[in-house]
């Protein structure tokens, strides 16, 4: 009985025994399959994506310039843009100062000033005892001019690119490429391990990079620069496009409070050489729809001459175009000038984007639009036409008044070591050896004093932005901007349409933060999408188009209109 028992115990056992290694073997095999299932699904995904992306970045552009302009654009340009593509116009651009350094910083991180660290054009650095440039690096050199214009690096930005992850992602195999007419655009629209990025020197007229990007300059761009751009370009006089007559949507040529080139040039045609002689540089040739044409003809050339599109990895270029640059202010969003230079632009725009879909197929490419920064009306225009209560907002001024306050209260000190237009930076130094208060006590005291003025909205010292907040409203940009290391001891904002003004010094500001951000190409259905949305969104919505991972400590959110089928 107990041998039956013991045979009866071993033939259940290997019954288990075998049931159980079935079992494992399905598992195995389903894993395999079901693996290899998941690998087929990520090569048919990956099969499916843009051989090129193509970014058209343009600075000082308000959302409202393509409406306002509409029936004078051809075709193929905005409107083929507008038309065909997905159309996000409520999307804002929340940093506590408008500029191209910043803009462009967040666009292509997904993240804010606060993170990725690029508070501004340039910053007062405590180390150094002076302002900085965000691209200034003295351990690279200029290659492709003897000058300094390319001493320059990305090292600033303190956040990966969508660009720096595609490089990742696809083993250095994904081209990245950046052309524009500003140094800052041009890097941070490159990241940190593009190919090459390429900017106008306005010193030489040649378009050149950095020794960071660029070992050895392409024979292409030395034939180009050799073509002489911005020399010859620059001794044709600026005429309108159109005739004078025809530009209705803007105002007349020969408006009394439009400022012009050094306050008295304002009308058409404008002899850019003469312009040139007075600065003693190409930067007025800047301002002109020739630099826009300029950085078009660069682009196209780049996409000719390297391997750009010709594997299945997604390669990426931007080009970034301007809105007059410097002298932005000078013509405002409303002068026939502005107008003349989005009807240049436009054409530009549509050829950029017609050769690249010649080239490269329209199933191969994906296309998006957006602004880097807005741009703001005139005091002198919002004042004397809509009686709006704006003006100045003397910085200088209130400087001295604020020096003054606190040599009375605490004693004849350098206190103050550096201000901007935004922000001020206290000298720690002096503060640590007084006895007569603290850092975060005189923080406080002048941020409070600032508040105080007329056109000032709000100001906060910086121990109260440090302690972090997901505040919403007015309180915002300034969360998202302060970084510790480079901001101010205190920084402030001025109320709606007012600026800073300076005695001799000149700014190019806008407190406007509303961008568009448009898609069209490859997997884009046209729409028009009403939601409300952030300028660190475009990062996430590219890098699910694109099937690249968001970057970790992305802030922005995917734009999930675009992605329904």
């Amino acid at each position: 009985m107990d041998g039956i028992q013991n045979a009866y115990f071993w033939q259940l056992k290997f019954v288990l025994i075998m049931k159980l290694s079935v079992v494992v073997i399905i598992v195995f095999l389903l894993f395999i399959f079901g693996g290899y299932s998941h690998a087929q699904n990520n090569l048919q995904s990956k099969n499916n994506n843009p051989k090129v992306v193509v970014g058209i970045v343009v600075e000082n552009m308000r959302s409202d310039y393509i409406q306002r302009f509409w029936d004078k654009f051809q075709p193929n340009g905005f409107k083929k843009i507008y038309s065909q593509g997905a159309v996000c116009q409520n999307v804002k651009l929340t940093l506590h100062e408008q500029n191209y350094a910043s803009g462009t910083a967040t666009l292509f991180t997904g993240v804010h000033p606060s993170i990725h660290g690029i508070v501004s054009n340039q910053w007062y650095d405590r180390l150094k005892k002076k302002e900085i440039d965000s691209t200034e690096d003295d351990y690279y050199f200029t290659v492709g001019a003897d000058t300094d214009a390319g001493n320059a690096s990305p090292a600033n930005l303190l956040s990966t690119t969508l660009t720096d992850n595609l490089k990742i992602l696809s083993g250095g195999k994904a081209k990245v490429f950046s052309a524009a007419l500003n140094r800052e655009s041009a890097i941070f629209a490159a990241g940190h391990a593009a190919d090459g990025a390429y900017w106008f020197d306005t010193e030489s007229g040649r378009m050149i990079s950095s020794s960071f990007y660029v070992s050895t300059f392409p024979d292409w761009v030395r034939v180009f620069n050799s073509e002489n751009y911005a020399d010859i370009y620059s001794h044709r006089t600026w005429t309108t496009l159109l005739p004078e007559t025809s530009y209705t949507e803007c105002l007349r040529d020969d408006y009394l409070l439009e400022r012009g080139y050094f306050g008295e040039f304002n009308t058409f045609p404008h002899a850019i050489n003469k312009y040139i002689k007075r600065t003693g540089d190409f930067r007025p040739f800047k301002t002109t729809p020739s630099a826009n044409m300029m950085i078009k003809d660069f682009t196209l050339r780049l996409l000719e001459n390297e391997d750009i599109g010709k594997d299945d990895v997604t390669d990426f270029v931007t080009a970034v175009f301007s809105s007059m640059d410097y002298e932005n202010n000078s013509f405002g969003p409303a002068s026939l000038e502005m107008m003349d230079t989005y009807l240049y632009l436009d054409q530009y725009i549509g050829e950029l984007i017609d050769e690249a879909e010649k080239k490269f197929g329209k199933d191969n490419v994906l296309f998006f639009l957006t602004a880097n920064t807005s741009a703001s009306y005139p005091i002198e225009y919002l004042k004397e036409e809509f009686h709006l209560t704006v003006d100045y907002f003397n910085v200088e001024s209130a400087i001295a008044l604020l020096t003054s306050y606190l040599n009375i209260t605490y004693g004849e000190q350098n206190w103050i070591e550096h201000y901007s237009d935004l922000q001020l930076y206290l000298d720690h130094d002096i503060i640590n050896k007084s006895n007569q208060v603290s850092l975060n006590e005189l923080r406080e005291v002048c941020s409070n004093f600032i508040n105080q003025f007329t056109g000032v909205q709000v100001s906060m010292p910086a121990f109260q932005l440090e302690q972090g907040s997901s505040a919403n409203g007015l309180f915002e940009p300034l969360y998202n901007t302060y970084h510790k290391n480079r901001s101010g001891d205190f920084v402030y904002t001025l109320k709606e349409g007012w600026q800073p003004g300076y005695k001799f010094k000149r700014v190019n500001y806008t407190d406007q933060s509303r961008i568009p951000i448009i898609l069209w190409g490859v997997g884009i259905k046209p729409q028009q999408i009403n939601s409300t949305y952030n300028a660190a969104d475009l990062v996430p919505t590219l890098a699910q188009l694109i099937n690249v991972p968001i970057p970790d400590k992305c802030q922005g959110k995917i734009i999930s209109e675009i992605l329904k089928k």
